[in-house]
């Protein structure tokens, strides 16, 4: 028998793997630190040890590493009080030993040490679409009109605000894969929830952007997750996706109502994660674990054992029992027999 990083990595590649892996995740902090993590030790340790207590109680298949701390991209150029959109075309990259980056590679490093086996590591890392939302308006949700506003009145300037995060994203995932020696990473991306940005201008101005990340950690040796983020709700073309360069593909099976097997043809045929909604609603919050391992068969039948990752729609709640996740590895793991 081959050991667990070897079989999930088969089950990346779409390979025959020895069982079906399964890999959830959550937040170790509060949301009002999620940005607050630079220079900051104390947020810095509280997500480290909330990696070594997840790792000790779920042992995982595989992981996503939790940015928690590091969301605020710190641009100068982003200062208090900017004005017009236009005054952003000035911006320039970070400085490559500017401690945002090695932070980071810090915190992995520290992470991966605490691992009791060797297994599958992905970090995540924000498109620089959402780093631009966070930057205008400190919360997504708020920021996509405001991305509205920029491509409306100087959609140059907002094309050069990308590709100068993209760049910076390509510094941070290059040292993730190469000094902190993650396998990959997890790429969060989301159409604007904007009804003024279209799918033409997402693919003319937005898609460059990720796209670059994706290649950069590609070039690097990544085996990488693209995820087509449903976060409290939003909606996404994922026709867009479609040719994204990553290994795996991961979307809200519930909000956007395309299961994995549908999802896997879009796809081209690639490997699929998810099938669980992630919500204090959900199933695997609230089901009885009758009920938890019952969807798991449902879902492998409907999907496939090959080249088929469980998980689910996105980040699940921080105060989930891990004895659920407990529950869909036992489940996967007797759908072998």
């Amino acid at each position: 028998m081959t050991n667990k990083k070897e079989w999930v990595l088969n089950a990346f590649s779409g390979q025959t793997a020895e069982q079906v892996p399964v890999g959830f995740w959550h937040h170790f902090t509060t949301e009002t630190e999620w940005t607050e993590g630079l220079n900051n030790p104390e947020i810095y340790q509280k997500n480290l040890a909330g990696h070594r207590q997840f790792l000790a109680d779920v042992q995982p298949d595989f992981i996503k590493l939790m940015s928690d701390g590091f969301f605020d991209y710190p641009n100068e150029a982003f200062k208090a009080g900017l004005k017009d959109f236009k005054d952003l075309k000035e911006i320039k990259p970070l400085p490559t030993n500017h401690p945002w980056f090695s932070q980071q590679v810090q915190l992995i490093k520290e992470i991966k040490a605490s691992f009791s086996e060797d297994i599958v590591t992905l970090y995540n890392i924000f498109a620089p679409a959402t780093h631009l939302k966070w930057k205008l308006a400190k919360h997504v949700s708020q920021g996509d009109s405001l991305f509205a506003d920029f491509l409306e009145e100087a959609p140059d300037v907002l094309k050069l605000v990308l590709d100068v995060i993209a760049q910076d994203l390509a510094k941070l995932v290059t040292k993730v894969i190469k000094e902190a020696e993650a396998d990959g990473i997890y790429l969060s991306v989301q159409n604007i929830q904007d009804k003024r940005v279209s799918p033409n201008d997402y693919i003319e101005l937005v898609k460059p952007s990720e796209y670059q990340v994706l290649e950069v950690a590609n070039q690097a040796g990544g085996v990488n997750i693209l995820h087509i983020c449903g976060y409290e709700g939003a909606t996404n073309d994922l026709e867009i996706y479609r040719d994204y360069p990553a290994q795996v593909f991961n979307w809200a099976v519930t909000s956007e109502n395309i299961s994995l097997s549908e999802g896997r043809r879009l796809f081209g045929g690639k490997t699929v994660l998810g099938g669980f909604n992630n919500t204090k609603e959900g199933l695997l919050y609230n089901g009885s674990k009758e009920e938890i391992q019952a969807a798991v068969k449902d879902l492998l039948n409907q999907a496939g054992r090959q080249g088929t990752l469980i998980g689910a729609d996105c980040t699940v709640p921080s105060d989930i029992d891990s004895k659920r996740i407990w529950w869909v590895k036992e489940a996967a793991k007797a759908e072998l027999n």
